[in-house]
């Protein structure tokens, strides 16, 4: 299972979705501050949304730390990019669990310091609400229409 969240990231730093797809179980359920939780194909779809090609897209990962204790897994992640919205660097560190089922990871959960990020991605305001439940329950809202609008336009 260590080999599975090793591949899982070295697709990731190739920006190559389907092949961190063809590591999650179709029972999947992903979680994380930004979309809360998604399951089966929500989960496979936001890493083909958040890794579609883009003009100018300036995405970096790395990784390490992947550590194995059946049946639990954990992973150390960075990425960084440039917020779209803003036009703002971000550097997230975050910290990922995983479980796994017949050989392929059945949960997922990423975890992060969503004020600093909202800080770095958003400025000021991020600063002064990132913090904040509001801030969190809105920030899925959007990230999740932004889901639903991939999968209309990929589906449709």
């Amino acid at each position: 299972m260590k080999s599975t969240i090793d591949n899982f990231y070295a697709a990731f730093k190739n920006q190559d979705a389907e092949a961190m797809v063809a590591c999650y179980h179709k029972d999947i359920r992903f979680e994380d501050p930004a979309f809360g939780v998604l399951e089966g194909d929500r989960a496979s779809n936001m890493w083909r949304m958040l890794l579609a090609p883009a003009e100018g897209k300036d995405f970096t990962v790395t990784y390490s730390d992947i550590a194995f204790d059946e049946p639990k897994g954990t992973a150390h992640w960075e990425a960084k990019y440039t917020f779209s919205q803003t036009g703002r660097k971000v550097h997230n560190k975050i910290d990922a669990q995983f479980n796994f089922k017949d050989g392929k990871i059945i949960t997922h959960k990423d975890s992060f310091d969503l004020h600093n990020w909202a800080s770095q991605a958003m400025g000021f305001k991020g600063r002064l609400l990132g913090g904040t439940g509001f801030f969190k329950r809105k920030l899925q809202t959007q990230t999740n229409k932004l889901l639903e609008k991939f999968e209309a336009n990929k589906n449709g």
